[in-house]
């Protein structure tokens, strides 16, 4: 990961445009601490106002020679860009063109890829990987930027008073110098002039929901288990490009789990004196997470560092998490804390880049709170809509956590080809069955499509345990006394009084529990404003939903709450009494009733 920054028709004098630009892409330098390059453009005959370009290498690819901005032959184009393009080798053997690149770097494929198709959406459709690029051509005085298919690299845009626009990878290089700022919209591309000139253009348009949006047609496709299979196995093995050492994190569950056993098996094919996997693990002292992700890196036989974090380390880094973080949502700063710190440890070793699990349950529908969807339609739509946020959800946990420390984290699941394959299934070789009236050989429990699609017996990549181990979130599966203790921090931080003023204090986005009272508080004091407060999501949720789902089953409304243990299919639910918060009672027309501990 690196971090950009752009400030384009600025009024600004030269002078004072670079050290506007310096110090506004000094904020990201924790994305980038490698090497920093900053270009500022004179305004001249044909440019009438100026520009400036800065970039914060995180080098992963040619370290050597791969320093950003780049720029053509000709001096003309310049391109700063965030993130890897898995399949740049390819995009250069199809130009008509032939191009001899100047840098092994794979962002470089931009700049004749842009001379090929110009500043469109039919120049960014074929790029693989997760990127945001800021471009600007002298030649025309046109800038574009663009941001990848899910939005799985963070990016930003604002606009000054004078009129100039902002880019830049993280919130916290807006803050004081734009009132105005929003989250670029992934898919999307934006250019200063052509037809639909200052417009963000979508140019990610799957056939399975070409608009991102819930309510289209469902997909038909049957389920072929191998296709799946080959299909994951391409997306986590185009991820596995590096020029330095690198990893995977393992938390034991599923998803990372799979991941880790594609790598260690491409690995191990490749030279068995090939240096040996490594994995990571985090969670409080005798947590889920570390004792499942133990017996997977014992099967793998990878190099394994279990970190361990205690409930004071965790919640003395909250504040931190949060500035780093830009956000005040619940289920992400749970999650984000114990992947903070150990990212922290990761890169400690010497490691820049791991490969995660994250997508897979936004894809199959893997959140316990799935056992309820009513019907395929609805299942359908969930995902879609999990999918079209995660940009603001785990995408941004994931990105923002690691790159905190410098560490490039990459996700397979959110391969664009893989997701061609995933979500063009019939909803119904997703959906959960299970209960006393289904058969053992038609129970299916969630993600079961992608279980399936790896449980080869005669050649296993898992254990069965781990294969067919029950959701865990990543907040929970750290240590289920995580959660509970920054509840209990809330409530004796958090008074009765200023909770019962949540909405004359928070008008937008009220907070509805104390904790994330609490997390509101920590997030205005680094980025107050309303511009900052509206680039984080709000709505009622049960372990991670989105509130249409809440309708799903009618205790969800006092169950609210992003634990997996809230949807009441976990083996380790909450009880019966358990009630997430009084004010979700209040909204759906129940008495108001005290939350009784757990």
């Amino acid at each position: 990961m690196c971090g950009i920054f752009s400030i384009f028709s600025s009024s600004l004098p030269e002078a004072d445009l670079r050290k506007e630009l310096i110090t506004c892409s000094q904020k990201l330098r924790h994305r980038g601490p490698d090497w920093s390059g900053y270009k500022v453009i004179k305004p001249d005959a044909n440019i009438p106002l100026a520009h400036g370009i800065g970039h914060e290498r995180l080098a992963i690819m040619d370290p050597e020679s791969g320093s950003q901005p780049l720029v053509s032959r000709d001096g003309n184009v310049i391109v700063a860009a965030n993130g890897e393009i898995y399949n740049f080798k390819e995009l250069y053997s199809s130009l008509k063109t032939p191009y001899t690149p100047m840098t092994g770097s794979d962002c470089e494929c931009i700049l004749p890829l842009y001379e090929e198709h110009g500043p469109s959406a039919e120049m960014v459709t074929n790029l693989r990987g997760m990127f945001s690029f800021i471009l600007y051509d002298k030649k025309t005085d046109t800038y574009m930027v663009a941001r990848d298919h899910i939005g799985i690299t963070p990016l930003y845009i604002g606009w000054g008073n004078d009129g100039s626009v902002y880019v830049a990878s993280e919130m916290k290089s807006l803050v004081g110098e734009c009132n105005k700022f929003q989250n670029f919209p992934p898919g999307h591309i934006y250019c200063s002039k052509g037809p639909k000139a200052g417009e963000f253009q979508r140019w990610y348009k799957p056939n399975w929901a070409p608009e991102m949006l819930p309510g289209g047609e469902m997909p038909k496709e049957g389920y072929q288990s191998d296709v799946l299979r080959h299909a994951f196995e391409r997306a986590v093995t185009r991820r596995m490009m590096s020029d330095v050492p690198w990893g995977v994190l393992l938390s034991g569950g599923l998803d990372s789990s799979l991941v880790a056993a594609i790598c260690s098996r491409h690995i191990s094919r490749r030279s068995t004196s090939f240096p040996k996997l490594h994995s990571f693990t985090v969670g409080l002292e005798g947590s889920p997470d570390l004792v499942a992700a133990q017996k997977v890196a014992d099967q793998l036989g990878t190099i394994h560092h279990p970190y361990t974090y205690t409930l004071e380390e965790g919640s003395d880094a909250i504040p931190d998490v949060i500035r780093c973080l830009e956000t005040y949502d619940v289920t992400t700063v749970r999650a984000s804390t114990p992947m903070y710190l150990m990212s922290r440890k990761i890169k400690a070793m010497g490691i820049k880049m791991v490969i995660s699990g994250e997508g897979a349950d936004e894809v199959f529908g893997g959140y316990l709170y799935f056992h309820k969807a009513p019907n395929e339609q609805e299942f359908f739509d969930e995902t879609v809509d999990k999918l079209s946020r995660l940009h603001m959800y785990d995408c941004l946990r994931c990105n923002k956590a690691m790159s905190a420390w410098g560490v490039e984290p990459r996700v397979p699941f959110l391969d664009a080809d893989f997701l061609q394959v995933a979500m063009n299934l019939d909803p119904k070789e997703k959906m959960i069955r299970k209960g006393p009236e289904i058969s053992k050989e038609d129970t299916r429990i969630e993600k079961w499509a992608i279980r399936k699609a790896f449980d080869t017996p005669d050649d296993p990549y898992l254990p069965d345990e781990i294969l067919w181990r029950q959701k865990e979130q990543f907040s929970d599966g750290v240590g289920y006394g995580w959660v509970d203790h920054l509840k209990d921090i809330a409530d004796k931080e958090i008074s009765d009084q200023m909770f019962a003023n949540a909405a004359n204090r928070f008008p937008h986005n009220t907070p509805t529990t104390k904790e994330g009272y609490r997390y509101r508080m920590i997030f205005e004091s680094f980025y107050p404003g309303e511009a900052a407060e509206k680039t984080v999501p709000g709505g009622k949720s049960i372990a991670c939903s989105t509130e249409r789902a809440m309708k799903w089953d009618a205790t969800f409304a006092l169950r609210a709450d992003p634990s997996g243990r809230a949807a009441g299919v976990h083996d380790d639910a909450y009880d019966e009494k358990f009630e997430a918060d009084t004010k979700l009672a209040e909204d759906f027309g129940e008495p108001a009733a005290k939350k009784p501990k757990v």
